[in-house]
């Protein structure tokens, strides 16, 4: 391995995250891992430095405060702890603004080298994809956003033609989607690319679905379906790659907090699942992907391309799925992406989308009474997708997209503009 690495075990606090930010900004790797986790799973990290214990409000689970192992102190590693009254350390930090005593532990106590790059991670996945992997094949759901297109560049550098991608149009694409990752990837980029067109089987699945947490996991299951069905035609598919990051980790729950949200790659895997998972960017946030995907050469479009859920428009399409609804969803998005782009706003702003809520509210057209769907925009900025801004547009451009919407968009008479930050919000709205 290239970088040292300090271990943060999740003892109850909601800010692992940030802590984990603040030691990589300080040129060090950490990762996050649960409180229980063994003396003989620890030893088994590459180049560990030391361990933070990290407890908080959240460090009471059942009744029962939760506990590291205490032969974890045995093990020869420097311990320092965060509001862990169980600890057996004898340093403390007293709060993360505490940057004297975490660089002290770090770089004295810990004796970290300052060696976290981009390049130092990248060449050590590559090396940990190459043992996992072998001369064997991996089967990896290319979307053509920002995550599935870093995999696959990180996969290709480090195994070649044995990655294959797959590319899965389940119907909840973005307007010419499909087309624009097939042009790309096969034609361009002149990947190993299989298309499917599943559209009619994913939405008949999804027929009178409402419950978000289902629909996800529909979805979610289905995919791995018709990779299993692809893997099939092929021989030597034993792994399936992800696009995994850490937010979709933690959105979807750890022992010490509640779930947000279950992922398609985190919490919708089928238990039957054939393949081992090959998950290289599952530490990493969503900036140190982009940083990622800078350093493996993809282009910059790529790169900084808006992120997109893996259920796509299935959770923009708010509660059980209709087809005109889906339409309305689809054709509302490209008028946004078409002004925000016109704007300047799509340089500036982080995400941006629309969504059609499964109530209809009461309208005017051609002077007669109609019930009709709403429209709602949002737009957000951030940098880790933990915590998200409200972009403030002008009035001028919400003005023409609205009028656009309203014009353009069959079975819509209302647009909204959702001020919520995140938290209270998430950034999707299912």
């Amino acid at each position: 391995m290239k970088q040292d690495l300090i271990v943060i075990l999740d003892l109850g606090s909601t800010q692992n995250t940030v802590l984990a930010r603040q030691i990589r900004d300080l040129g060090v790797y950490s990762e996050i891992h649960p409180h229980d986790i063994s003396p003989k799973a620890l030893n088994a990290l590459p180049n560990v430095k030391g361990i933070i214990l990290n407890g908080g409000e959240n460090r009471v689970v059942d009744g029962q405060a939760v506990e590291v192992n205490p032969a974890l102190y045995e093990l020869g590693y420097p311990v320092i702890s965060i509001d862990y009254p169980q600890s057996k350390c004898q340093t403390r930090l007293s709060a993360l603004p505490d940057q004297d005593t975490l660089k002290k532990f770090l770089f004295e106590d810990c004796a970290a080298e300052a060696n976290w790059t981009m390049k130092n991670f990248i060449e050590d996945q590559a090396e940990l994809i190459r043992r996992q992997v072998g001369d064997r094949k991996v089967l990896l759901a290319l979307s053509g956003g920002v995550d599935s297109s870093v995999v696959a560049a990180l996969l290709i550098k480090a195994i070649g033609q044995q990655l294959v991608c797959v590319h899965v149009n389940h119907g909840l694409m973005r307007k010419n989607e499909s087309e624009s990752v097939v042009n790309v990837f096969r034609n361009e980029l002149h990947a190993n690319l299989i298309y499917v067109d599943a559209s009619e089987r994913f939405l008949g699945k999804l027929a009178g679905v409402a419950d978000p947490e289902q629909k996800r996991k529909i979805i979610g299951g289905e995919f791995i379906r018709v990779f299993e069905e692809e893997a099939r035609k092929l021989e030597g598919i034993d792994f399936l790659g992800q696009g995994t990051i850490y937010p979709d980790i933690i959105e979807s729950g750890t022992k010490t907090a509640k779930m947000v949200k279950s992922h398609h790659n985190v919490g919708g895997l089928p238990e039957d699942l054939k393949f081992q998972l090959v998950e290289p960017l599952k530490q990493l946030f969503k900036d140190e992907v982009r940083a990622c995907g800078v350093e493996l050469g993809l282009p910059h479009d790529m790169v900084y391309r808006q992120p997109f859920p893996g259920p796509g428009l299935g959770v923009r399409c708010l509660g059980a799925i209709t087809r005109d609804r889906l339409e309305a969803v689809r054709e509302s998005d490209a008028i946004l992406r078409e002004e925000f782009a016109r704007a300047g706003l799509d340089k500036k702003v982080w995400q941006y989308f629309t969504v059609v809520p499964d109530f209809k509210s009461v309208g005017m057209k051609n002077n007669a009474r109609v019930f009709e769907y709403m429209v709602i925009i949002r737009a957000i900025n951030t940098i880790d997708a933990m915590t998200a801004s409200v972009e403030k547009v002008d009035w001028e451009v919400l003005d023409r997209i609205t009028n656009r919407i309203l014009a353009e968009v069959g079975n819509v008479n209302r647009v909204c503009f959702d001020m919520s930050p995140k938290p209270p919000a998430t950034i999707e709205f299912e």
